[in-house]
């Protein structure tokens, strides 16, 4: 039988990551683009130059927000490819594609950033982020039925990677919603949960949790 050309196709991961950090570099960069310094005709005096700055208010928000969210992107897609073996072309193009919802965030930043009270605006914003955090799940569920993870890998680890995407989507679906009340409401819970994601604080159990915790999530591996 012929070898087919789909069978040998995008199996090195490494020109994927490659890929990868360049987008990721590239709309990181694009946000900060969108910060313009006020311009000099309008300034006159401490007070003006202030007022201005407090005017940018809003975009500088959006740019750390969205900087967080791509940088949570980024050490997800990069978890991902640490425990693939290999790659194929079915598996690339699901990349690809989430690299595409990457290169958008650039965009919507921006029309939250000027239509930061339209409930359109983050609903844009809000589905941006669900399309990447979605295509990221659809990879790692490709991967797990097709046996492209690394034979060795601990199932804890794979529901893990799992529960993380799906938490985190609620999490925002949440926030979504929260437009309902006020825009204002929804950016405020979802730059919360970009810190929570980015910090990760470690929060002390009480002894007795963390022997439950333990032994459910022993149990679970056992089965």
């Amino acid at each position: 039988m012929p070898t087919l050309y789909n069978q040998i196709a995008n199996q090195n991961l490494d020109r994927l990551a490659a890929l990868s950090d360049g987008l990721f570099a590239f709309a990181m960069t694009l946000l900060v683009l969108d910060l313009r310094v006020p311009m000099r005709e309008t300034i006159h005096s401490e007070q003006g130059l202030a007022m201005a700055l407090v005017a940018l208010a809003p975009q500088l928000v959006m740019y750390l927000m969205s900087f967080l969210t791509l940088g949570i992107f980024w050490n997800g897609q990069q978890t991902q490819l640490n425990h693939f073996a290999r790659g194929n072309r079915d598996l690339a193009w699901i990349h690809l594609a989430f690299l595409a919802s990457i290169t958008f965030m650039p965009f919507t930043t921006r029309l939250l950033a000027e239509f930061i009270a339209y409930r359109t605006a983050l609903l844009a914003y809000w589905l941006n982020i669900f399309m990447s955090g979605l295509l990221l799940y659809i990879s790692w569920r490709y991967a797990t039925r097709n046996h492209l993870l690394k034979e060795d890998l601990p199932l804890e680890i794979r529901r893990a990677v799992r529960r993380r995407v799906v938490f985190a989507q609620g999490l925002y679906a949440l926030g979504a919603l929260l437009c309902v009340v006020s825009t204002y409401w929804s950016i405020g819970f979802i730059f919360l949960i970009q810190l929570n994601y980015a910090i990760a604080p470690r929060i002390p159990l009480p002894a007795r949790w963390r022997k439950d915790t333990a032994t459910a999530s022993w149990s679970r591996t056992a089965d």
